[in-house]
């Protein structure tokens, strides 16, 4: 078995393997493009911490990992050929050996819900079912009618505002991990389907009230990949504003088609929001838990 690291240079077939597995194990078409890839590796050493398993010039498995705070987090995929044969279970030790490697004390593994197979092999190597997370999506056959809310477009001179006001807004979140700015706005701003026209925010007098950093082109249309409200603005309907705002720039640029992730256990009840303006659970994933001794 050959395993070497991958780059940008193997992003096209690492996104096919992608797309092949979950097309397998969820029994329906894959959305899955580079511009997914490139935000799930963002973070990641890719020369030092990510693996491609090869063998007879077949790609068979492939995993990376990572580490924020005290937390490792590791991504592994195996070929539906090739489950069972204990690529699984080395892809687990490689990333643990990442985690501990760089002081991580814990660390968290991601399945589909649907994958039954990845849950017994998580829990048989002393990891906890902790989280599921639902990705929803709405197709639009028209744009949401106009918000009556003062939706502002954001420029880059209010990114650094932005940015506080997005990371005090998901304080109350699970897992949430403050990113300095400098580091989050580099890992934007290098992401070539940037595009600030589809960022948005509503203000509050000189106050950032709530704020929504979406891309175009990702999981098959438009994507909204963070929509937060700080705790004063709550309940005053700005996130619904956004959303429909954000739904109907997307429908005029050309994608009906929305999707976002979301934990299913949100303290703010986003959920039961996405629900009400349209959206539908199209996939549920689960995250593992283990502690590193």
């Amino acid at each position: 078995m050959n395993v070497r690291p991958f780059g940008e240079a193997d992003f096209e077939a690492v996104v096919a393997f992608l797309r092949e597995e979950e097309e397998h194990t969820l029994q329906r078409p894959s959305q899955i493009g580079p511009s997914d890839l490139r935000e799930w590796t963002s973070r990641t050493n890719l020369a030092e911490s990510s693996w491609l398993l090869e063998e007879d010039g077949e790609l068979r498995a492939l995993g990376w990992a990572d580490v924020t705070d005290d937390l490792g987090v590791g991504i592994g995929v195996v070929h539906p050929h090739w489950k069972g044969t204990g690529l699984g279970a080395q892809l687990l030790e490689r990333s643990e050996a990442v985690a501990r490697a760089r002081g991580a004390v814990r660390i968290h593994q991601f399945a589909f819900g649907a994958d039954t197979a990845a849950a017994a092999l998580m829990t048989s190597h002393g990891y906890r079912d902790v989280r599921h997370f639902f990705e929803m999506a709405i197709e639009q056959n028209e744009p949401p009618p106009p918000v009556d809310l003062p939706v502002e477009t954001v420029r880059e001179e209010d990114v650094r505002a932005f940015h506080a006001a997005l990371d005090e807004a998901f304080q109350d979140h699970w897992e949430h991990h403050a990113t300095p700015f400098d580091e989050w706005w580099l890992r934007h701003s290098s992401n070539p389907n940037l595009d600030l026209s589809v960022w948005f925010m509503i203000r509050d007098g000189d106050e950032i009230a709530a704020v929504t950093r979406n891309e175009g082109n990702r999981n098959g249309g438009g994507y909204i990949g963070a929509i937060g409200v700080r705790r004063p603005w709550r309940g005053k309907g700005y996130a619904k504003a956004l959303l429909l705002h954000s739904f109907r720039a997307f429908f005029e640029c050309g994608m009906p088609r929305v999707t976002l992730g979301v934990d299913a256990e949100n303290p703010t009840g986003a959920t039961h929001l996405y629900e009400r303006v349209g959206m539908h659970v199209e996939q549920e994933n689960v995250v593992f838990e283990k502690a590193l001794a």
